[in-house]
């Protein structure tokens, strides 16, 4: 699995980097997500699905 952030939707609420610290880094600046390891390892997947589903602006995917 991979994944993605959309900088263009994401508004910092840093949910998928309490889920999911391992993958997703929040800017110091201004909250938004970064993606830190975009090929997720399989113990990982779970909570990358969590953190897509929890994304208020829906700015994460997977592929």
């Amino acid at each position: 699995m991979k994944v993605r952030v959309d900088s263009e939707r994401c508004q910092g609420h840093t949910l998928c980097s309490i889920i999911a610290p391992e993958v997703f880094e929040p800017s110091e600046i201004d909250g938004h997500s970064t993606v830190v390891k975009a090929d997720v390892p399989p113990e990982l997947e779970e909570k990358v699905v969590e953190a897509v589903n929890s994304c208020p602006e829906r700015a994460i995917s997977t592929f």
